[in-house]
C-alpha cells in the first residue's frame, strides 16, 4: 500500500511552503505513542536534503510525515487490542496493553530523500513496518507538477497483519497450508494466529568487515554500507528459504577504524528439512555473494 502527501508552493508568497504544512500539523490527531528518533531531519552523507528544498521546508513535511504515520500505528493497535478482547486470550492480551514503542530510523530509497524506516517494537523484536521520505523533486518534474512538494509512503500490508495477528514468519503469506489459510476468513473476526508444527532452523553467521582495504583480493572495500543491501543479497540467493537476517553484532576497531559487521541467518522451509549440506551450500552462495556484490571482506 503507498500514499504520498503534497504541497503547492506557487499558492505561497514566497514559494515556501513551511508555513502552511506546519499549519496542516496541528490539524493533525494527537497521540501519546513513545517515540524515539534521534537523527537529524538530514544528513549531508548518510540522508542528504534536496538543493532544490530549503532545510525549514524539509523540517516541517518530515513532522507531517511522521506524526501522520504514527497515527496510522495507532489506529492499527487499536485493531490488535480489540482482537486480544474478541479471543480472550490473556497471552495476546498482555502483549496489545503493554506501552506502544515505535522508533524511526534513517533509510534509503530511490524515489524519496531524506528517507526513513518506521520500526514497532512487538513481542521483543523492533519490526519494520513501512519505508517513507520526502519525495524527489526530480520525480514530482518528470510528472508535470515541478510546483509541488511532499512526501511518500510504502506500507507492506503483511507487514500490519504479522502485527493484527500475532504471525511470526512473513513467508507464511504465500503458503498454500490449509493449516495456514484455514485460519483466516473476512467474515471472521481478527483473531490470533495459532502456529502449527514446523521444520527445523539451520542457523549460520556471516561477519565481515567493511573499510579499508581488501588485502586478499588487492581492492578497496566499501566505506560503508546499509542493511538493506545485505539483506537484499540474502534473499536473493537464498529466496523462500530464508526464514530471517539479523545483525547480532556491529562495532568499530580502535585502531584502524575499519567496521565489523556479523549477521545471523536463519535457514527454514515451510515445506520440508533442509539438510546441513544444503544449508551449507545456500551459505557459500551468500558469503560469496556479499564479497562480489558490496565488497566486503570476510572474517
Amino acid at each position: 500500500m503507498e500514499g504520498a502527501r503534497l504541497w503547492d508552493r506557487s499558492r505561497t508568497k514566497e514559494g515556501n511552503v513551511t508555513q502552511i504544512v506546519s499549519a496542516d500539523l496541528l490539524n493533525l490527531p494527537k497521540h501519546n505513542l513513545s517515540v524515539e528518533d534521534s537523527s537529524p531531519t538530514a544528513h549531508a552523507e548518510r540522508n542528504p536534503l534536496q538543493q532544490e528544498h530549503s532545510l525549514d521546508e524539509v523540517e516541517a513535511i518530515s513532522a507531517h510525515l511522521k506524526s501522520s504515520l504514527e497515527d496510522v500505528v495507532v489506529a492499527i493497535f487499536e485493531q490488535v487490542r480489540s482482537a486480544a478482547l474478541v479471543a480472550q486470550d490473556p497471552v495476546s492480551d498482555a502483549e496489545s496493553q503493554q506501552p506502544l514503542r515505535v522508533r524511526w530510523v534513517e533509510a534509503y530509497f530511490p524515489f524519496t530523500s531524506p528517507s526513513w524506516e518506521l520500526e514497532v517494537l512487538w513481542q521483543g523484536d523492533w519490526l519494520e513496518i513501512l519505508g517513507c521520505g520526502v519525495v524527489k523533486q526530480s520525480i514530482l518534474a518528470h510528472a508535470g507538477v515541478s510546483n509541488k512538494l511532499g512526501w511518500a509512503f510504502g506500507v507492506g500490508l503483511e507487514r500490519l497483519a504479522m502485527l493484527l495477528y500475532s504471525i511470526p514468519d512473513i513467508r507464511l503469506f504465500w503458503s498454500k497450508d490449509e493449516r495456514f489459510t484455514s485460519q483466516f476468513a473476512a467474515d471472521q473476526p481478527t483473531k490470533r494466529f495459532v502456529p502449527f508444527s514446523r521444520y527445523p532452523s539451520c542457523p549460520r553467521d556471516v561477519a565481515f568487515w567493511v573499510g579499508g582495504t581488501n588485502t586478499s583480493a588487492g581492492s578497496n572495500i566499501v566505506a560503508n554500507i546499509h542493511e538493506n543491501d545485505v539483506m537484499q543479497v540474502v534473499r536473493d540467493v537464498g529466496g523462500d528459504l530464508v526464514e530471517y537476517v539479523k545483525l547480532v553484532d556491529d562495532f568499530r576497531h580502535r585502531k584502524t577504524g575499519r567496521r565489523s559487521f556479523c549477521y545471523n541467518i536463519n535457514y527454514r522451509s515451510l515445506e520440508r528439512v533442509i539438510s546441513r549440506e544444503e544449508a551449507n551450500g545456500l551459505h557459500r552462495d551468500v558469503c560469496k555473494q556479499l564479497e562480489e556484490r558490496l565488497g566486503v571482506e570476510l572474517r
